[in-house]
């Protein structure tokens, strides 16, 4: 089982009058990268709240919405009343004092500090406990996404994985020819030497076998074969492993650059090169596996 980082999840309830809604978003990050945007009233419940979503989510780049909606009756402001009577006491000796018959109090005294108030809100008990179990449907539901975009993903690196598996036979078809190839180059260049220099035959056999046996790739191949099988198994574990297969796909990457560096032939450098970019599209692919 794998998992995306990306998900989304949102979710609501009610409480006297109010709705508040969640709406949880996130994207691929090698650590827990969470924000939490919410009214003041649940900021001293954060701290909880980051615990719910990061023992769920693990990792990735997490965005949090807490939006509250009032009804259309609700009031979060109240004019200080004492403090806008004070206000009008000045302004009318003003008035009285510079004989301006202008009398537009209302405005003017509603745009001066402090006559406007807002209401302090607070959370009661059973509300911050019904946010916490929408918070926790939120992350559910992000959950599930994750999972479903991982099966999907899971489907793309199994096709991806057996089409290098596949590769692999598609080289044993050139190796005899390769080292024919190998063997007639040199033995073309020895003559031409040979006709200069006089060349010890039993030291030029035991030059040429140690040579064929460093461009061997046998090694190479059963390597990648495993590292391949090894993956498919990891994808298919309880948990998502986005790290280790990171560092199994390094592996593969190793084999196939090393054969293809040992190759000496060009039928079996396309076939590396098919490899690459299969790998390549698995690469990136796994920036986003949690």
């Amino acid at each position: 089982m794998i998992k995306s980082m990306t998900g989304y999840g949102k979710s609501s309830f009610e409480s006297n009058g109010k709705k508040i809604n969640i709406e949880i978003k996130s994207l691929n990050s090698k650590q827990c990268d969470l924000s939490i945007k919410s009214s003041q009233q649940f900021k001293e419940v954060e701290s909880e709240l980051r615990n719910i979503i990061s023992q769920k989510l693990e990792r990735g780049k997490i965005e949090v919405y807490i939006n509250v909606e009032y009804p259309e009756n609700f009031s979060q402001y109240s004019i200080n009343r004492p403090l806008y009577f004070k206000y009008h006491k000045e302004l009318t000796g003003l008035v009285w004092d510079t004989q301006d018959k202008t009398k537009e109090y209302l405005n003017i005294i509603m745009r001066m500090p402090d006559v406007l108030k807002q209401e302090k809100e607070e959370a009661n008990a059973n509300e911050i406990n019904l946010l916490f179990d929408a918070m926790n449907v939120a992350v559910d539901t992000l959950d599930t996404y994750r999972l479903n975009e991982g099966n999907t993903l899971l489907k793309d690196f199994e096709k991806r994985i057996n089409i290098l598996l596949n590769l692999l036979p598609e080289v044993e078809k050139f190796e005899k020819h390769r080292i024919e190839n190998i063997k007639a180059k040199i033995y073309s260049n020895l003559l031409a030497v040979e006709a200069e220099h006089k060349i010890d035959k039993n030291r030029f056999e035991q030059e040429l076998i140690y040579y064929l046996e460093k461009i061997d790739f046998t090694e190479e191949k059963i390597r990648l074969k495993q590292h391949c099988n090894f993956f498919l198994d990891t994808i298919k574990e309880e948990i998502s492993n986005g790290k280790k297969l990171s560092f199994i796909a390094q592996e593969i990457s190793r084999e196939i650059n090393t054969l293809g560096s040992k190759a000496n032939d060009f039928d079996i450098q396309k076939i590396v090169v098919e490899m690459k970019d299969e790998l390549e599209k698995i690469k990136e692919q796994l920036s986003n596996i949690l």
